[in-house]
């Protein structure tokens, strides 16, 4: 089979895996071809009727005298194995030990890990996911917990309605650091660079949470990014917890914001195909050279159709011109060199 014969068949392959992986979108960003707009093109959940976060509306809120206080379990009991800060690309994250956990909920929840959200400076754009009122905060704290009670891991429960636990705390600049928070912003600078992860001393989860954990919004939501399963109950606390301006800038500039180029599965199959079709025109370009120089290979064998040299002669008071192409004329008393067989 020639080039281009085996060009086709490949074409046709490489269409038929564009159009059947090319939905498998793994990897999303906030902006772009993959943005929080596209979210729900790639992850069917991200278009659900009960998404995360949200604004909550005070005047719309309803008390519920069934709603407990809400107790860490082991939150402080860190012990003395160090914990581990690592950059996913969107966000630092800490995984938590198992022995953590949530009481005051109807099954038992196991911490997973936490992470922060924040904003890039400019004044317009809030840090924090929820909102109360339309009103942003500086950033936000997510503790997340999977229900163990029912799941065997986290994998599992995130799929499930009632799987995740998560909890979320708004967090205000003040005049005064906040020294719990330090315990993370402090590594920042190790991890600056997403798959970096750095170890980090263990410290009292706890401290970082407001002091008045018996007032908060609950409801049923979701993971607030891909693959946006609404499996979430979450808790958000009505107090706020203050960091100071120095640890925000610090949380806004220290990491680097790296812009990633994803293809579409559209985009993937221009590419491929504009590939292919190069090979294919190349293809039929070295085809059509290799059928010319066979073409024209009896050049080699044709007979000369040079004109025969034309006798000159010789004309009265003048003398026969050399040849200097042909002949030389060597000094008197030397060997004359071999005359070469061509010029």
């Amino acid at each position: 089979m020639d080039l281009v014969g085996l060009s086709l068949p490949l074409l046709l392959v490489f269409w038929q895996w564009t159009t059947t992986t090319g939905a498998a979108v793994t990897y999303w960003t906030y902006t772009g071809s993959v943005g929080q707009s596209k979210w729900a093109d790639y992850f069917p959940d991200c278009g659900g009727t009960a998404q995360s976060p949200v604004d909550v509306a005070t005047v719309q809120t309803q008390y519920d005298p069934c709603l407990g206080p809400l107790t860490p379990l082991g939150y402080s009991q860190h012990g003395n194995k160090p914990f581990s800060l690592y950059n996913n690309g969107h966000t630092v994250v800490v995984p938590l030990p198992g022995w953590m956990g949530l009481g005051g909920l109807p099954w038992q929840f196991t911490a997973v890990q936490m992470h922060l959200h924040w904003g890039n400076g400019a004044p317009e754009a809030g840090g924090s996911e929820h909102t109360i009122n339309g009103q942003s905060s500086a950033a936000e704290l997510h503790v997340v917990h999977y229900n163990s009670e029912l799941y065997p891991n986290m994998s599992v429960a995130m799929t499930q309605q009632d799987g995740l636990a998560v909890l979320g705390v708004l967090i205000e600049t003040g005049e005064e650091a906040n020294q719990a928070f330090w315990n993370i912003l402090n590594y920042l600078g190790r991890v600056r660079h997403a798959g970096q992860s750095v170890s980090i001393p263990a410290f009292d989860v706890q401290s970082l949470l407001p002091s008045d954990l018996g007032r908060y919004y609950r409801y049923n939501g979701s993971l607030t990014t891909p693959p946006c399963f609404q499996s979430v109950l979450w808790t958000l606390f009505t107090e706020t917890v203050k960091i100071s301006h120095t640890q925000l800038m610090k949380l806004e500039t220290v990491l680097y914001a790296k812009s990633v180029k994803v293809y579409t599965a559209g985009e993937i199959t221009a590419i491929v195909i504009g590939a292919l079709c190069g090979c294919v025109g190349l293809a039929v370009i070295i085809r059509f050279i290799v059928k010319t120089i066979r073409s024209t290979s009896s050049w080699d064998v044709l007979p000369s159709v040079r004109p025969a040299p034309v006798p000159r002669t010789k004309e009265p008071g003048k003398e026969l011109k050399q040849d200097v192409a042909l002949n030389t004329t060597s000094e008197p008393g030397k060997k004359e060199d071999p005359v070469p067989s061509s010029v």
